[in-house]
């Protein structure tokens, strides 16, 4: 495909649900730019790496602009980086709100307002964010205010930056997940978590990587929330 190859930037890439949105497009012939804190260089040539904490400004700036530098173009961009606390809300730490905010709220502003600058340039694009369905239907069972706060900001945003470019070609989107088995979720807790689902059972990762895969081929869906839980956000 060469020149015409589209290109996703995919953050919280090295584990769990980034790393498997990562191999998502890339089976589907994508290149990618993969951030996380901790990444590590791909033998991927197809794969460029770019470590930091996307909370962090200059990070965001240096992932876009090698984007640009390596692959010319910027055609989505994958939310995925965030932080879960479960905590009763009282005791919740300052340290706590400020860690998940700057994740969760500050990374996806900074990284957003970068790439769709981009996008707006070339006329077209897509922005996804992953969220949580606690932020439509919270659960006594997981206390979790800060995620509902972040995550349920995500999704308000998503909305709005749906309308404001749907004349410019961007679409933007939200995959709202519940639990799903990652290495974030001990084995120990796999049995509660399950319950926690009207169908009984966590979700994987490929439900989410489905989930991406399906909006980034819906030409004609923007500034939708899709559920991705199991039926929690239908009730319980």
């Amino acid at each position: 495909m060469g020149a015409e190859q589209k290109v996703a930037i995919i953050t919280g890439a090295s584990q769990g649900l980034g790393e498997a949105i990562v191999k998502g497009y890339r089976d589907r012939n994508w290149r990618v730019v993969a951030n996380s804190r901790s990444i590590k260089p791909s033998t991927d040539s197809d794969v460029l790496t770019v470590a930091g904490d996307i909370g962090d400004p200059e990070i965001a700036d240096r992932i876009v602009k090698q984007a640009i530098a390596r692959f010319g173009r910027v055609d989505t961009l994958v939310n995925n980086a965030g932080i879960f606390v479960a905590k009763p809300f009282t005791d919740y730490t300052d340290q706590d709100y400020a860690q998940v905010l700057a994740t969760n709220l500050n990374g996806f502003f900074y990284i957003t307002r970068r790439a769709a600058r981009e996008m707006v340039k070339q006329g077209s694009g897509h922005i996804v964010q992953i969220t949580t369905t606690l932020a439509d239907q919270a659960n006594s069972n997981v206390p979790s205010v800060l995620a509902s706060l972040s995550k349920g900001g995500l999704n308000a945003a998503t909305r709005s930056l749906a309308i404001e470019y749907a004349k410019r070609g961007i679409r933007v989107n939200a995959v709202s997940p519940g639990v799903i088995r990652t290495p974030m979720h001990a084995p120990a807790t796999h049995d509660f978590l399950a319950k926690q689902h009207p169908v009984g059972r966590m979700g994987e990762a490929k439900d989410i990587v489905d989930a991406v895969l399906f909006l980034e081929g819906a030409g004609f869906v923007t500034g939708e929330i899709l559920h991705v839980d199991g039926g929690q956000s239908a009730g319980h």
